[in-house]
């Protein structure tokens, strides 16, 4: 059933949805377009709503072949809309489920396209700050790029930073998607441009891999491991490729590439990668950790086999022990439990200390108690003085009144006080 959208759109019928709101194909003035209607909860939001209308120069202005261009947004009534450039094909993350991991040259073509699209939006001040797979768009009408890959384009661009309106950060502190979250994002600091690159690396590591570098297990356990942990290898990559993507995946927001750099050093590798087949990396699981609790088994990843994509059902897989601390960043996030011995440790420690300090305390106590008597004794004299000085001032004022009325003379110096 069609749906009008402000006076110049319609739309016919759903063909996306995603954490946002749904994807409808739509009809404009020039033609076919994609209609992103934001959920009803953002639309309501007023603060939300007065971001989208003043970033709608921003977004509309942003015109680069690898970037799904928003052509227009409307408000109209409880309407939320991003008018967007259609695009003939699917996305990444479809693309990865259905066919599993890419080839490293074809991994590397489409990368090498969003790091164009991600540079335009950076030259104009813009960060995505949610590239994943699912804002990937594979453009399957255009002629394909090296090793038959399909040119990509990134989407979605002004989601997240629409929806990140000041209360709504201070509600939920992250936004974004764990697995591709930088670390910075994690500890709190403010979204640049490098966070863009980070997730980038990981979405090419996932291309090759078929998993995420830190992903994997409560959502908690893969915030820790993007702040503490080194980047896993991945087994057979070449040496230029994997050192590219471990600059990119730095703790360090400055010790990344700039999406520039990162697609012009992707693009310098492509010939070196020419016929190299898809990596059939292992899983990183032993036999031992893949028996799950009924209950872990829901959220568990599915294999489906050598060179397919494995996919995250959930957030309750066991934590897996993580390679050595990655020594690139200091930090003071720690979500480690302690163990039971660690714990009876920490408590004979606190008793200790406690005793110590009762009987610094009694010392203490004693110490003052003679200071505040010593003060006492001082301010008891004082005092004494103090009265002994008004009887004295109270005798001499009674005489002199005494003698003026027996006609007796004052001496000037008692009336006038020692000469000068």
């Amino acid at each position: 059933m069609a749906r009008k959208i402000g006076s110049r759109y319609t739309v016919h019928q759903v063909i996306g949805r995603g954490s946002a709101g749904a994807v409808w194909l739509g009809e404009g003035p020039d033609g076919p377009v994609a209609v992103k209607l934001l959920r009803e909860d953002l639309a309501s939001d007023q603060v939300l709503v007065g971001r989208f209308i003043q970033e709608r120069a921003a977004l509309t202005s942003l015109d680069h072949p690898r970037v799904v261009g928003v052509r227009d947004m409307v408000v109209d009534g409880s309407d939320l809309a991003l008018v967007m450039e259609l695009v003939q094909g699917t996305d990444l993350r479809s693309r990865l489920e259905r066919e599993g991991v890419f080839s490293p040259q074809a991994a590397v073509s489409v990368i090498a396209d969003v790091a164009d699209g991600l540079a335009a939006a950076h030259a104009a001040g813009i960060v995505h700050r949610d590239v994943k797979p699912e804002n990937v768009l594979l453009d399957l009408a255009s002629t394909p790029g090296p090793g038959g890959a399909p040119r990509a384009k990134l989407t979605d661009f002004g989601i997240a930073r629409l929806v990140d309106a000041p209360r709504r950060t201070r509600a939920t502190r992250i936004i974004g998607t764990p697995d591709y979250l930088a670390p910075e994002i994690i500890e709190g600091l403010e979204p640049r441009a490098a966070v863009d690159i980070y997730a980038l690396a990981t979405v090419l590591y996932e291309l090759l891999a078929g998993f995420t570098p830190f992903g994997g297990g409560h959502t908690g356990a893969v915030l820790r491991r993007h702040v503490t942990e080194s980047v896993p290898p991945v087994p057979g990559l070449p040496d230029g490729l994997w050192r590219i993507i471990a600059e990119c995946l730095a703790k360090a927001p400055a010790s990344r590439l700039r999406a520039a750099e990162l697609a012009d050093r992707l693009r310098e590798q492509l010939p070196g990668l020419t016929d190299l087949p898809p990596l059939a990396v292992p899983s990183q699981r032993t036999p031992a950790e893949e028996v799950l609790t009924p209950g872990e088994a829901v959220y568990a990843e599915i294999d489906a086999g050598p060179g397919t994509h494995r996919r995250r059902r959930g957030p309750a897989v066991p934590l897996v022990p993580g390679p050595s601390p990655d020594s690139t960043r200091d930090t003071h996030t720690s979500l480690r439990r302690p163990s039971a011995q660690e714990l009876a440790s920490y408590a004979a420690e606190s008793q200790a200390q406690r005793s110590t300090a009762g009987q610094g305390g009694h010392r203490k106590g004693r110490r003052a108690l003679v200071r505040r008597r010593r003060m006492l004794a001082v301010l008891l004299a004082v005092l004494l003085l103090l009265a002994g000085a008004a009887a004295a001032f109270t005798a001499f004022a009674a005489d002199g009144s005494a003698g003026r009325a027996a006609g007796l003379p004052i001496p000037s110096r008692m009336l006038h006080g020692p000469p000068l």
